[in-house]
């Protein structure tokens, strides 16, 4: 937890798939939450935490059922403003004396409109033009508001939309204000934590201050080593570790031979000689290549990628004498995801962090200065670091790297054909200046050649397949719209320019029912 310089707002977890949203729409309004699940929320966790306000997530369940979750009885009575979404709103009408019921007919899923019943403060800037659009996902619905509540908002199939008991602070909506179908729901935030006193405080610049402060005492004099990839997260771990701790860190840099073109000699160089940095170049691309001969299965690729990883980082590692402690870009959706809420496994989409593992093995502990951040939150403490922006915006790369660009078998003819096309592609959208307008773009080679006519010659050369994404946060990702002249003459470039490709296509799949990566 974040100390208490900064006043505490409490999200309760009752299983939506969008709560992580909530805590977004409230650290982009400078407020510092914190996510909970409802099974781990007891008096004692509450009275530590000292939250200014508390908010209770939607969720899948049905408060009719027996076992269903609940919230403990006294944090009615703990005096700070309540904010109950959906499950949430449910949740607080039973517990405090209304009704909740299953049936037909008041199931509502989808886009609906809010009419106003009378004036609440929580929803000023709403109804400008009438009716308000919102997001509802719910089966079950109040058919009795709990005792001190009114209705400040109905839709023509949830009658008690939106309620409250204001002399409480209690509010309660069956919508999904976090949403960005909910155009308004931003103003309902921000309403909300202005009514509960928060000061908006939580800038990075201030996170930057504390941190430093706590990481110079969390290590004290001891040594740290870190995993730099040039990714967003390791490169701001570290620069932020270096303002700290100074030569006390030493990073190092695994080159898997599976990088982009030119990527080695960018991140070293910008850490060594522009930051003064203590970065180890660890060349072990005949490592990695040389295990990878002859692997076409993806998991499989990832798991040889993993281990040698791990391998060769404590080569290097057990090489520096004295270090006690492990840096990690861990974020806070990580934290997040590793609290399964129903304590079942997670279905393995895919696998391979660069460091899981490590620390348990090398007997180090670990230190991670980002685990409180989201990804964009990130971004804005690389710029108080003073890391280029050709670095802190940089798309997200995979840890396998070109591995998993590569379907079928991996050899380096392959992974330099990729290497320049990929480079191509780039060029092409940043010349276009679309880069910053694209989650992740890259060039896939595919296993397959096809017959082409190249001036008066037939050439037998590999196919390729571009694929660029928009997305908040990579769980979800749709094809970005490019026009037919950037793809023409983007494809045109790589069959003209990239020796072993005769053939462009552009992959239009969205996540889900793809992934984001091919393998």
């Amino acid at each position: 937890m974040s100390d208490k310089s900064h006043a505490r707002l409490l999200i309760i977890d009752f299983g939506s798939q969008v709560t992580q949203l909530i805590a977004r729409r409230l650290r982009e309004l400078n407020v510092y939450c914190e996510i909970h699940p409802y099974q781990n929320v007891t008096m004692d966790m509450v009275n530590a935490m000292a939250p200014k306000a508390i908010i209770f997530s939607g969720g899948p369940d049905s408060v009719t059922r027996d076992g269903s979750p609940r919230v403990p009885q006294e944090i009615f009575d703990y005096g700070v403003p309540i904010l109950g979404i959906c499950y949430g709103q449910q949740v607080m009408m039973h517990q405090l004396g209304g009704k909740v019921e299953s049936g037909h007919g008041t199931a509502e899923f989808g886009r609906a409109y809010v009419t106003e019943t009378q004036k609440l403060d929580l929803l000023e800037g709403w109804y400008q033009d009438g009716d308000e659009q919102v997001w509802m996902s719910h089966g079950d619905h109040v058919s009795e508001i709990a005792p001190g509540f009114e209705v400040y908002g109905t839709s023509p199939n949830a009658p008690y939309a939106i309620t409250a008991d204001t002399k409480r602070h209690f509010y309660a909506v069956q919508f999904h204000p976090e949403v960005h179908h909910t155009p308004n729901g931003a103003k309902l935030y921000e309403q909300f934590v202005k009514l509960a006193g928060f000061a908006g405080d939580w800038t990075m610049g201030a996170y930057r201050e504390e941190m430093i402060s706590k990481l110079k005492e969390q290590v004290g004099d001891k040594k740290v080593i870190c995993a730099l990839s040039g990714g967003v997260d390791s490169s701001v771990a570290a620069a932020l570790l270096h303002e700290a701790i100074g030569d006390q860190l030493t990073c190092v840099f695994v080159d898997h031979g599976l990088l982009r073109k030119d990527e080695a000699k960018e991140v070293v160089g910008m850490f060594r000689d522009n930051m003064n940095l203590h970065v180890i170049h660890a060349d072990e691309s005949d490592l990695f290549l040389g295990e990878l001969e002859g692997q076409s299965d993806p998991e499989t690729k990832r798991k040889i990628i993993g281990k040698l990883f791990i391998d060769v980082f404590q080569k290097y590692a057990d090489e520096i004498d004295g270090a006690e402690y492990l840096a990690q870009g861990t974020l806070y959706p990580d934290v997040i995801e590793s609290v399964s809420f129903s304590g079942g496994p997670s279905v393995t989409i895919k696998s391979h962090h660069n460091v899981g593992g490590l620390p348990e093995k090398m007997g180090l502990k670990l230190v991670e200065p980002l685990r409180e951040l989201f990804k964009d939150e990130v971004r804005a403490l690389g710029h108080e670091l003073g890391l280029p922006a050709s670095f802190i915006g940089r798309h997200p790369f995979p840890g396998p790297g070109l591995a998993i660009r590569c379907p079928g078998k991996i050899t380096r003819a392959k992974l330099e054909i990729l290497r320049e096309a990929d480079a191509i592609y780039i060029d092409q959208i940043r010349k276009h200046g679309l880069y910053d307008e694209i989650w992740q773009a890259f060039v896939a080679i595919l296993p397959v050649r096809t017959v082409g006519v190249m001036g008066d010659g037939r050439t037998y050369d590999y196919a390729c397949a571009l694929r660029a994404v928009t997305s908040v946060d990579g769980m979800t990702a749709d094809y970005y719209p490019f026009t037919h002249e950037f793809l023409g003459e983007t494809a045109t470039r790589i069959i003209n320019e990239v020796k072993g490709i005769n053939r462009c296509t552009y992959d239009i799949t969205s996540k889900p029912p793809g992934t984001i990566e091919w393998e």
